[in-house]
Formats: C-alpha cells, sequence, structure tokens
C-alpha cells in the first residue's frame, strides 16, 4: 500500500493538514462534528504514525468482532497477495494510521458505510488509492460518484464474497436502490435477470463509462447487438427507428407487453404511423386483421429490417 496517493486524496492540502494546531478531542470520536472528524484525520495522516504491530495491536481489541475477523476470509485479508492490504500496512492501509487510538479509543480512525461520520467522496478515497485502472477511469464522471455514493454502499469487504461480485447475487444488491428497475423485471415480459441468466454488469459499468446510462460499449444499440447480432443488419430496408434505438420501441429492464415493448402494437406503431390504413376500409370495417394477434406485424412481420428485394414495406 502507499501511501503518498491515500494522502494526497484523502487530505486534500497537506499544508492546511501540518498547519492544524491540533484541535481539541472531543470525549468520543462520536461525539465528533464532521468538520472536527476530517480536521483530526487530516492531522493524524500527516504525522504517519503508523503501527509497528499493524493488524496485531487491532486485533488486541478487535478480534472479539466477527465481522472484523471475517476480513480474512477474503482477499483483502491475505497477506500471501502483495496487492492486498494485508500484506502492506494491513489494517491501517484501509482505516488511517493508528496514531494513539488504541489509548482509550478516543482518536478517530477512518470508517465505512451509511453511518460513518467521512464523506463518501473521501470514504471513495481510500478505495481508489488501490483500485484504479481501466474499469474505474470514467468513475469521477459517473452517476455514482456525481450522487455521492460510497463504495461500501455496494461493496463489501470483511466477508468471503463480496456480494455484488457474485453473478447470484449481484442483481439484488442493485436492485435495493433502483427499485424501478426492479419492478420491470418482474414484469411478465423480460430479460432473465431473476434467475442470474443475466446481471447488470453484464450492460452496464457501475463505475462509469464513456456513453450514456454507463453503458459497457459505446450506444444502446451496440449494447443490444452483443447478444442480438441478428438485428445488427446492414439491410437493404432499415426501419429508421431500430437503426437510431432499440429503446425507442422496448424497455430492456422489462415490460408487460411482449417483447418487452413499451406498448403494444398497433399503438406502437401508430404513435410514429399516424396515417397508414386509416381510410382503409378494411381498417374500420371491424375486422381484426390490423388489431389482432401480432396487429401491424400480421403483415409487417419484418419489422427490424429486410433484405428481400420486395422488403421494402417490411413485410419479406
Amino acid at each position: 500500500m502507499q501511501a503518498k496517493p491515500l494522502i494526497a486524496t484523502l487530505l486534500g492540502s497537506a499544508v492546511l493538514a501540518l498547519g492544524l494546531s491540533g484541535p481539541a478531542v472531543a470525549g468520543s470520536w462520536d461525539d465528533m462534528d464532521p468538520q472536527e472528524f476530517e480536521a483530526v484525520l487530516d492531522k493524524k495522516f500527516a504525522e504517519g504514525n503508523y503501527s509497528k504491530q499493524g493488524a496485531d495491536n487491532c486485533l488486541m481489541c478487535h478480534r472479539r468482532s466477527e465481522k472484523v475477523m471475517a476480513l480474512f476470509d477474503g482477499v483483502h485479508g491475505r497477506a500471501d497477495q502483495s496487492k492486498s492490504p494485508m500484506a502492506g500496512l494491513q489494517c491501517e492501509a484501509c482505516h488511517g494510521p493508528m496514531g494513539t487510538h488504541n489509548r482509550g479509543g478516543k482518536e478517530p480512525m477512518i470508517t465505512f458505510g451509511e453511518n460513518a461520520p467521512l464523506s463518501a467522496e473521501k470514504q471513495n478515497s481510500v478505495c481508489l488509492s488501490c483500485h484504479q485502472g481501466e474499469e474505474r477511469m470514467a468513475w469521477h464522471s459517473s452517476v455514482h460518484n456525481l450522487e455521492e455514493v460510497a463504495c461500501s454502499s455496494c461493496h463489501q469487504v470483511h466477508v468471503a464474497q463480496d456480494p455484488i461480485l457474485d453473478r447470484k447475487t449481484e442483481v439484488e444488491t442493485c436492485t435495493s436502490c433502483h427499485t424501478r428497475q426492479k419492478a420491470d423485471m418482474n414484469k411478465r415480459s423480460s430479460h432473465p435477470m431473476k434467475w442470474a441468466d443475466m446481471t447488470c454488469s453484464d450492460c452496464h459499468n457501475p463505475h462509469g463509462s464513456m456513453s450514456e446510462a454507463a453503458l459497457t460499449s459505446t450506444t444502446v444499440n451496440d449494447t443490444c447487438y452483443e447478444c442480438h447480432a441478428e438485428k445488427r443488419g446492414p439491410f437493404l430496408y432499415e426501419h429508421a427507428p431500430v437503426a437510431e434505438d432499440c429503446a425507442a420501441c422496448h424497455n430492456p429492464h422489462g415490460s408487460v407487453n411482449d417483447a418487452m415493448l413499451t406498448q403494444r402494437a398497433p399503438q406502437l406503431c401508430q404513435s410514429c404511423h399516424a396515417s397508414p390504413h386509416s381510410g382503409s376500409p378494411i381498417f374500420n370495417s371491424g375486422e381484426d386483421r390490423m388489431t389482432a394477434g401480432k396487429s401491424c406485424l400480421n403483415c409487417h412481420s419484418q419489422v427490424h429490417g429486410s433484405n428481400h428485394p420486395n422488403g421494402s414495406a417490411l413485410q419479406r
């Protein structure tokens, strides 16, 4: 673990930290207001007073906690892996230098989670001091970062297996916040996400991307084509909305209509095609060929595009 990147991201300005005269430490760190809490942490990092005993010093008090000891069941607790915190500064790699914390427990350490007094930005800076790379290149412009979502809101460290990194439990973790998508997934027509045959990360990068909706591919269509290659084309006769955006007709998270359509035909078709057949006696005679079954698709079956010489009306 490198201390310098952590200090640069977590503390902001070392000059400010060194210039502190030492704020009064409250009776317990739970009693500190957030500004005082961060000021004490800034000073501790500037001093860099790490324990020479590492995790052994921490475990003298914390070994009775099952949650703490669960760290050693996962990758973050493995001393035999060079990139693991336990191979470097150990507990202090994430929770900060001990200083005089073990002398009565009145000096604060970095804590993570919803009830932590430290801001999500500074919590995340600890994680990002190690977890950088291609998948997190766009993190700073991602919706999760802009909405101040902490890494610990999705990830768990003190466990054998982080639930969000398991395909069987990933969707459950994501939909604990994304409730609208959870509702769509349970509609009659949806991708097989309830059975973990697909996961959110198959289409989205939760750490951000250069495309809309944090998609893994450049566009919505390119993302869809990764599975639905037969819809890619090129076609001799293209259907404009298909080439533009699959989501113009489909709700990718699920719908009450067949094929995840946002509306059922003919209403969906008539949202663009207001006039075709409207004056036709067949259409207005009470016969159901225009509305029953697949409606417009009874005739215009190649709605995604056609390569047939007579397929200009997407009928062949």
